[in-house]
């Protein structure tokens, strides 16, 4: 009994150092909708270098700004506030625990001291190594300012204190905090500063060289060493270097000469293989050729992949369209292929190989070299789309794009062969899946998707050397392999995006699908990132709903239902306040998901959408924000999921269609 007793005090007494200290209390709010830009005063240390600061707050540098002058230690930083979860403004990010296990809240604390809180679904202890889910508490201004930066009140601060430091009215700071004058302030709560004009400056950090020196402390053991580095053997050091240079020149010198060897050997063909049997080799996606320029052709100097038709490699050619130049292709390189092979693949182009058609060509079904691909079938008036999308797949590569394989050509036809996709576009799995042939896609697979998009999207906006607009983001160009990963296709209309005052923007005709475009894109021809997210918006509602983005306008006098789907689901919105009141909203929700969801995590979509189908695009969050939003809403579907584990009937109905 008294063993029982001592851990039962033990218990007691960690869980109320636990609980000493109280959780922050974020900003309050009331519009679901809101979303605007706000910045965290983080007081940082030496030890901290940016890219860890990065890590911890979910940012890129663009987003760390410092004040050394007036604010010593700190830095702020710039996220993206929402008023999401709970009536509160908050933002999120994740945090790598580092040290060994414990509980996860006095971890957060110290790291964050006192801008993050713990949402009810991140578990409260965690081993060295996982990854946690963090809200971090930011707000948005009214309107008599433009910036709110979370602030952790301190010992020394006051309310006069923070008003010289960020160099803003008492009347304005107590305004901001609701507060009825500057006592009473309370040390460790978090108070919101508001201000006009981002704060700080670039951040940099200390180089080594700017470093002060140690003080030289005078001893005997310092006698001794500078003794001893008087009799040093500089001579054979230098004899060390000289030996070491030449075996590195001559490392060169023999490298050199294997590749002028190698690359003049011939290539191995398939001549004298049995033709029933499988070709042993398969090509490695963009990495298999080199090509060497003549006016008007590309040949093909050196390829263990490209089988020839004649014998001959070097004497035979590709006629390429006009206008591709070597430049296109100042990346990595795609295979190229004959057109016979293109022709053996897709048995002539067989009905039974077409997989369906698009803007700019047909796709087939095709086995190529023993590898699934499919391929595009263009008319040759088409060589600006052609180019365009091989310019930007040579360029850009990431686990949620279709990856480009080769091209190939003939006098009237110009081919692109991609990476197959075995489970078609998501669009056959939304809109009447049965008919089709297609199962219907669970709650947890349409938030993997959309994740999966979004990514994908982020990657070209964001990460990419140059940044690209997709420009025709919808459910017929997103793509699902064997595991329903999604894969964003059709680059043919992508648009290399340009630095301008507000942002980045190209300005173009308008193309695109109707139902998907932008209104200020339809309006002005402006294409930005926030064109994408518009229509990015449009999917996820798509994914909610199961119903197609309507193309015809026009119609929505004569059918209220063929009126945008935007426009649905945003009236829907309007009468649905929050998840447990959403009547409205349920009724457009896709009947093939048979109630098999979590409402919380349906109206969170849902209200992603909205933000992101906004009418005015500096309210849409960019898809970096959209990464965040969709994780949390996975993560929470995920637990939501296994809670009805214990249903096999309810848990099979829920994996089917993964």
């Amino acid at each position: 009994m008294d063993l029982v007793r001592i851990a039962l005090s033990i218990s007691i007494l960690s869980l109320s150092l636990l609980s000493s200290h109280s959780s922050p209390t974020p900003l309050n709010c009331s519009d679901t909708t809101r979303l605007c830009a706000s910045f965290l005063a983080f007081k940082t240390n030496p030890s901290l270098t940016l890219a860890q600061i990065q890590s911890m707050f979910d940012v890129v540098p663009e987003d760390v700004t410092s004040d050394e002058s007036s604010n010593p230690g700190y830095v702020f930083i710039r996220k993206n506030c929402s008023c999401l979860y709970s009536q509160k403004y908050l933002t999120n990010t994740t945090f790598t625990v580092r040290s060994k296990e414990g509980f996860v809240s006095p971890m957060v604390e110290e790291a964050y001291g006192g801008l993050a809180i713990l949402p009810n679904s991140t578990r409260r202890w965690a081993r060295k190594g996982a990854v946690v889910w963090l809200h971090l508490l930011c707000g948005c201004s009214t309107g008599l300012w433009n910036y709110l930066v979370s602030y952790v009140m301190e010992e020394r601060d006051s309310i006069e204190s923070l008003s010289s430091r960020f160099g803003v009215s008492m009347d304005s700071i107590e305004t901001a905090n609701g507060m009825s004058g500057p006592d009473g302030v309370v040390v460790g709560d978090v108070y919101y500063i508001p201000l006009d004009s981002v704060p700080g400056q670039p951040y940099t950090m200390m180089s080594p060289s700017s470093a002060p020196a140690p003080a030289p402390i005078f001893n005997k053991f310092t006698e001794n060493t500078e003794h001893h580095a008087a009799k040093f053997p500089y001579g054979w050091v230098i004899v060390g270097m000289g030996i070491a240079l030449a075996l590195i020149i001559l490392a060169l010198l023999l490298f050199i000469l294997f590749k002028f060897f190698s690359s003049h050997s011939s290539p191995p063909t398939n001549h004298g293989k049995d033709p029933g049997q499988p070709i042993s080799h398969k090509f490695h996606i963009l990495k298999s050729s080199s090509f060497c320029y003549a006016p008007g052709r590309y040949f093909c100097c050196k390829s263990e992949n490209l089988k020839p038709s004649n014998g001959d490699v070097g004497n035979h050619h590709i006629n390429v369209p006009k206008g591709m130049t070597p430049e296109a292709f100042d990346m990595e390189k795609p295979i190229v292929f004959t057109y016979e092979e293109i022709l053996y693949s897709t048995d002539s182009f067989s009905d039974s190989n077409l997989l369906g058609h698009g803007t700019y060509g047909s796709m087939y079904y095709g086995a190529l070299r023993d590898q699934e691909v499919a391929i595009k079938r263009m008319t040759a008036t088409k060589t600006k789309e052609f180019i365009a999308e091989i310019k930007v797949l040579c360029k850009v590569h990431h686990a949620s794009l279709v990856e480009l394989i080769g091209y190939a050509s003939s006098e009237d036809e110009l081919f692109l062969v991609y990476e197959y996709a075995q489970k078609g576009s998501l669009k056959n799995h939304l809109h009447d899946p049965q008919n089709k042939g297609h199962t219907s896609l669970s709650w947890i697979t349409r938030v993997q998707i959309a994740l999966d998009t979004a990514r994908g999207l982020e990657y070209i906006h964001e990460h990419t050397k140059n940044h690209y607009v997709h420009r025709d983001i919808k459910t017929s160009n997103i793509l699902l392999d064997s595991s329903f990963k999604a894969k964003i296709s059709d680059f043919g209309l992508a648009k290399l995006v340009v630095k301008a005052g507000d942002g980045e923007a190209s300005v173009t005709k308008v193309v695109g699908t109707y139902g998907y475009l932008a209104p200020e894109y339809l309006r002005d021809g402006l294409a930005t990132t926030k064109s994408d997210v518009y229509a990015f918006g449009v999917v996820l509602f798509e994914l909610i709903s199961g119903k197609e983005a309507s193309r015809t306008e026009g119609m929505a006098l004569v059918n209220p239902e063929r009126r945008p789907l935007a426009s649905i689901m945003l009236s829907a919105l309007r009468n649905s306040p929050n998840s447990t009141c959403m009547a409205s909203l349920k009724r457009c929700i896709d009947p093939n998901l048979m109630d098999l969801y979590p409402h919380d995590c349906v109206f969170k979509m849902a209200v992603l959408a909205k933000q992101c189908v906004d009418e005015d695009p500096m309210i849409r969050p960019d898809m970096k924000q959209a990464v965040i939003s969709l994780s949390h809403i996975l993560l929470s579907s995920v637990e939501w999921e296994a809670a009805l584990a214990g249903s096999s009937q309810v848990f099979s109905g829920l994996v089917a269609g993964r």
